[in-house]
């Protein structure tokens, strides 16, 4: 990316729009869950079969994201952002007027196919405007959006849907998304796009060790929060007897863990990065091991919500080594992250459903996620031998 001189207040502008776009693909993700109630109540289908959206958006962020990144390896990354972020200002404006069950899952596919690539692309023009050596800070502040939708994106547009109606929250997310085209349209800098940039290139990440092992590190890795996050609100009435008031102080409580976790990981990555993937993977481990325990009162329940929250700031650090690994094919090794943390988005819950409906009760989905990060884990001490491997065979 071609780079342009800028004053640090005007970069601070365009990290917010890039952080912007976050914001929305992280509300339009994770409040579509809490409106499966009323997306079934007014479409005429059950609560399993709303549910069904939920995927349909998770299946179009994992075609969507290998596919645009390595179509667009000639187009300028400011443009593509631009692109996608109008996209998804369409996907999810019809899914705000969607006439029926079937057009509904449609559009919510359509909607998660620029997710990926989003944060692919956003990435690697954060990562253009730093020193290398605070690249993967510059990740983590486009990523923050994410993580701060799940502490006020989230309940901003479930209380939208719960006074004027569902349709309206997917009106707020598009429009958050029009904004962020517009500011990015306005703040950043244009570029060029490499003149070797192509599909070929991009391919190159689909044949190095090292990217699938790293991969396999989040969708894998990162499964184990996803399947106690799945489950949080069935632990809370049927094992802590919390009142439901009390669901939205835990989801946050998880949000800001969420928020410190990627600020603290990306810092630490940006001075050593495969230790702290190591050191986050194991606090992930001690994190879950300790939720089975601590699930039968909130006041211990909380504080372990919000380390395992902190371990969610993985998603920066793998964003980050990708990047730094897979030299000329950035933009599809970023956007496979995201499809590998779908993988895991779909792990989780599976493997913690087995469990539960195995009659090993609510809380094992604690002991779940501890076995899908020390899982990860493992894989991580893996990589670092095949580093080892590497490096003395070059020396």
């Amino acid at each position: 990316m071609t780079r342009h001189p800028h004053t640090a207040r005007h970069t601070g502008w365009i990290f917010f729009a890039l952080a912007l776009g976050g914001f929305a693909i992280g509300t339009a993700e994770f409040a579509a869950m809490s409106l499966v109630p009323m997306m079934a109540a007014s479409l005429g289908v059950s609560v399993p079969e709303a549910g069904h959206a939920i995927v349909a958006y998770a299946a179009g962020v994992c075609v969507g994201a290998p596919l645009i990144a390595l179509f667009s390896a000639r187009i300028s990354r400011k443009i593509m952002l631009i692109g996608m972020m109008l996209f998804y200002m369409l996907g999810n404006g019809l899914s705000a007027v969607a006439p029926t069950y079937g057009a509904l899952l449609a559009f919510r596919f359509l909607s998660g196919l620029p997710h990926g690539a989003y944060f692919g692309i956003a990435g690697l023009v954060a990562s253009g405007l730093v020193p290398p050596n605070r690249r993967a800070q510059a990740v983590a502040r486009v990523v923050l959006g994410l993580t701060l939708a799940t502490i006020g994106g989230v309940p901003l547009a479930n209380g939208i849907g719960q006074l004027v109606g569902w349709r309206w929250a997917f009106c707020l997310i598009a429009a958050i998304a029009l904004a962020t085209a517009l500011l990015i349209l306005a703040l950043a800098p244009a570029d060029t796009p490499r003149p070797d940039a192509s599909a070929m290139t991009e391919l190159r990440a689909l044949g190095m060790r090292q990217v699938w092992l790293t991969l396999a590190i989040g969708a894998i890795g990162f499964g184990g929060i996803f399947c106690v996050y799945t489950y949080l609100a069935s632990v809370m009435a049927a094992v802590t007897h919390a009142p439901p008031a009390l669901l939205p102080v835990a989801l946050a409580v998880f949000g800001a863990g969420l928020t410190v976790g990627t600020v603290a990981c990306a810092w630490a990555a940006d001075r050593r990065m495969m230790p702290t993937i190591g050191g986050t993977l194991l606090l992930n481990v001690a994190a879950l091991a300790a939720f089975s325990g601590s699930a039968h009162d909130m006041r211990t329940l909380l504080p372990v919500l919000f380390m395992i929250g902190c371990g969610g700031g993985l998603a920066t650090v793998i964003q980050s080594r990708l990047l730094d690994i897979a030299t000329g094919a950035e933009a599809l090794a970023a956007a496979l992250n995201q499809s590998a943390f779908n993988i895991a988005n779909a792990l989780g819950p599976w493997l913690g459903g087995l469990a539960i409906a195995a009659g090993w009760g609510w809380t094992s989905v604690g002991w779940v996620g501890c076995g899908l990060a020390a899982t990860g884990f493992a894989i991580w001490v893996v990589t670092v031998g095949d580093i080892r491997i590497a490096e003395k065979r070059t020396t």
